[in-house]
């Protein structure tokens, strides 16, 4: 099943000019253990092309949400920046099948 049919939502955004962050909204608690467990943080890191340790995972099960951040290929705003507002990198996540 891919994420986002799984997901409530996901969504990315800027953390800044330098990073992205990309949330994954579970909406419940079994969903949210479900994802969490299914979704590594290699995965990810492989998804987005980052190496593993530069990329953060938070995992706040009060809120069930998983959080992602990572440093973007190029500063927002930059002619080379393809997505100002980063609003289409969840797309990738979003369409990944998890096991």
């Amino acid at each position: 099943m891919q994420l986002g049919k799984l997901a409530e939502r996901v969504r990315s955004k800027n953390a800044g000019p330098f990073w992205i962050s990309i949330d994954v909204f579970c909406g419940d608690q079994q969903r949210f253990d479900t994802i969490v467990k299914a979704l590594s943080s290699d995965t990810v890191a492989a998804i987005y092309k980052v190496e593993a340790v530069n990329l953060l995972r938070f995992e706040i099960p009060s809120l069930n949400v998983l959080k992602f951040s990572f440093p973007r290929p190029v500063m927002q705003g930059s002619k080379e920046d393809r997505d100002m507002h980063g609003a289409q990198w969840s797309v990738l996540l979003a369409e990944t099948e998890l096991p």
